[in-house]
């Protein structure tokens, strides 16, 4: 039985790491959702983590799954072209462009990973007042 706690340790652990970075990726979006620039190429682009479960072998019954980042790629959306003349970063038309990025999907994804965040906390809690009863159960 504490194998399997331990499992759910690293699990967990595991997770509130993915989701820590997840949330870290979060913050860097929508700090730039209303940077400007020249150019399409120049304007910042948003940022999703890829999750990925890691196989243990020693687990065959894969009871215990941990997470693991397995990349943060750059959204495919186009940069938003914005007539703005008087800003200091339009362009000789008169543009700027600025990310396409949805501040209202971006607040969902960090409620989100907050939300896991917080549950496997819990999970982690629960799982040390079970191994802290095991072991008051072998002193009496």
């Amino acid at each position: 039985m504490s194998g399997d706690l331990f499992r759910l340790f690293n699990t967990s652990a595991s997770a509130l790491t993915a989701q820590s970075i997840r949330l870290n990726t979060v913050a860097s979006n929508l700090a730039n959702a209303a940077t400007a620039s020249k150019t399409p190429e120049e304007t910042y682009k948003s940022k999703q983590v890829l999750f990925q479960t890691i196989l243990d072998k020693e687990d065959p019954d894969r009871a215990s799954m941990p997470v693991r980042v397995a990349d943060i790629v750059d959204s495919p959306a186009l940069p938003i072209p914005i007539y703005e003349p008087n800003h200091p970063q339009a362009n000789a038309d008169g543009y700027v462009f600025r990310p396409a990025i949805s501040v209202v999907e971006e607040m969902a994804n960090m409620m989100s990973a907050s939300r896991s965040y917080e549950a496997n906390v819990e999970v982690m809690n629960t799982a040390r007042q079970l191994l802290q009863r095991t072991l008051q159960v072998g002193q009496n």
